[in-house]
């Protein structure tokens, strides 16, 4: 044991934050599995090949990877749209392109997207969870879209209240929500049990022992529930809307987990990710999850954080909550078959609600209105179009927001009423600000010379300078003095204009 302990003098610590994770993760797997309509098992599968496949693999040494609320729903939809053979091929396919974006050294390029559209898409996909998630508590069907989810709730409350078994549904799920949330506050001994684990078993205890009319999770064994993609299934790349959920999932995916290690790297004062490692790391698991026929793995926050606080000091502590995932899996599968769907789905709500950030959008709206509305905008575009397009429109928007505030221009005009008048023109010139250059200039007097001062302009783009110039032939054309430029290196505008004849010997 000393020796042990010796060539692993973190052992101790990472153990113990080992089999926290565990708990933390083993109801979320489960509910995940379920909330994407695939078996639970297969939930299991991906949190096992985060641990011990993900784990071993350098990029992060303390956050850890498993299946994460933020792709079910886009893995219920491509589970809806091509099939459950097709999810292994979908998995596989982002995991071979995570590995050619981390062979390219292209992981550090994601901390270049904007946080307000990975922040609206977290939100986004929140409010979907949430909506989807209050059919499952009620043992009710759920709409297809995001925005059927959320226009049919006020429906299916009303069907609820008339069911009576509906009802007892909806209190499981409730009073799972309830006991998540006042679990903080639950004496320093129950503490050490994570809050969804605890409200999970308490769900299952109340469940059997009033012989409560709910659903529960369907169990098929771990070896029965894996569906590695046959030959056939990979004909299904050939279809385009296929191709834009792998290139979907593989975007979402590495995004979220590279912004996780960026989150957990100010948690702990240990070794900083390298991110173009991180991203290969991540490209396997997906890649072995695929062949596995499993579901998508990312690095999760929730997880990641618990192993910190936890104590973890190395990737032990991970890859051990791998191996405690596996054993569960392996020796106790049948436990699941007692948990109530309504509980999972409860953990689900929770977890949904912590993906939406209200006290960053209130702070963004009263800093920077401009990324607030981005954030809102994306999220609201998942809820009414889809993921992938929602995150689209959010990064288009973005994109314009950026592409604004570079060409910022500033122009003063001085006119001392005698003499030219000055005209200076500072900051970024492009076609962006051209309507209110040109509204300027051309309220200017005609019958006074102007001289325009273009000596803090950083840059000046065609349709600025061909813009300028035709203003300033236009208004030589009127009988007024040519426009005098300075810090241009010219005199004049515009370039057409001949000089001036030498005067004779």
């Amino acid at each position: 044991m000393s020796r042990a302990v010796g060539r692993f003098p973190h052992l101790r610590q990472d153990v113990a934050a080992s089999l926290v994770v565990f708990l933390v993760a083993l109801p979320l797997c489960v509910g995940i599995a379920v909330a994407s309509g695939v078996p639970a098992e297969l939930g299991l599968v991906t949190g096992i090949v985060g641990g011990i496949v993900t784990g071993l693999m350098p990029g992060s040494s303390l956050q850890v990877s498993g299946p994460a609320a933020g792709l079910a729903v886009l893995v219920f939809e491509a589970v809806d749209a091509y099939g459950l053979p097709a999810l292994g091929v979908i998995v596989l396919a982002a995991g071979l392109l995570q590995l050619v974006m981390g062979a390219l050294r292209l992981g550090r390029w994601f901390r270049a997207i904007s946080v307000s559209v990975i922040e609206g898409m977290l939100a986004g996909i929140g409010l979907v969870i949430i909506a989807g998630q209050l059919y499952a508590a009620a043992g009710l069907r759920a709409p297809a879209s995001g925005l059927d989810k959320v226009l049919g709730l006020p429906g299916a409350a009303v069907d609820a209240l008339a069911d009576t078994e509906a009802l007892a549904s909806l209190a499981v799920g409730a009073g799972t929500v309830v006991v998540m949330v006042l679990w903080r506050w639950a004496p320093g001994p129950a503490r050490a049990v994570p809050g969804a684990l605890a409200a999970v078993l308490l769900a299952t205890v109340v469940a059997l022992a009033l012989g409560l009319p709910v659903a529960t999770v369907e169990v098929r064994g771990l070896l029965g529930s894996l569906q590695p993609p046959g030959a056939d299934a990979f004909g299904a790349l050939a279809d385009i809307g296929l191709i834009g959920t792998v290139v979907a999932f593989t975007l979402i995916a590495s995004a979220e987990s590279l912004f996780s290690a960026a989150a957990v790297d100010r948690l702990h004062h240990g070794p900083r990710t390298r991110y173009d490692e991180e991203l290969m790391a991540q490209g396997t698991g997906n890649a072995v999850c695929g062949a596995l026929g499993a579901l998508p793995m990312t690095a999760v926050i929730v997880r990641s954080s618990a192993n910190v606080q936890a104590g973890a000091r190395t990737k032990a502590s991970r890859v051990l909550h791998g191996v405690w995932l596996l054993l569960f899996a392996a020796l106790l599968p049948s436990v699941l078959a007692f948990i109530p769907l309504p509980a999972l789905a409860g953990v689900l709500v929770h977890a949904g609600w912590k993906l939406i950030p209200f006290r960053r959008t209130v702070a963004l709206w009263r800093a920077h209105r401009g990324e607030a509305l981005i954030l809102v905008v994306t999220a609201v575009s998942i809820v009414v179009v889809n993921m992938f397009e929602g995150v689209l429109i959010g990064l288009a928007l973005s994109v314009v927001k950026t592409a604004w505030e570079a060409s910022h221009a500033r122009l003063e005009v001085t006119d001392k009423g005698a003499g030219p008048i000055r005209v200076h023109l500072s900051g970024n010139a492009t076609f962006l600000r051209l309507p209110r250059i040109l509204d300027a200039l051309e309220a200017l007097p005609e019958d006074r010379p102007v001289e325009l001062d273009l000596s803090e302009v950083h840059h000046l783009d065609h349709a600025c300078r061909t813009a300028l110039e035709n203003w300033a032939e236009r208004r030589g054309a009127v009988g007024t003095a040519p426009v005098r430029v300075t810090g241009d290196g010219r005199a004049a505008l515009p370039e057409s204009e001949e000089p001036a004849p030498a005067p004779p010997a």
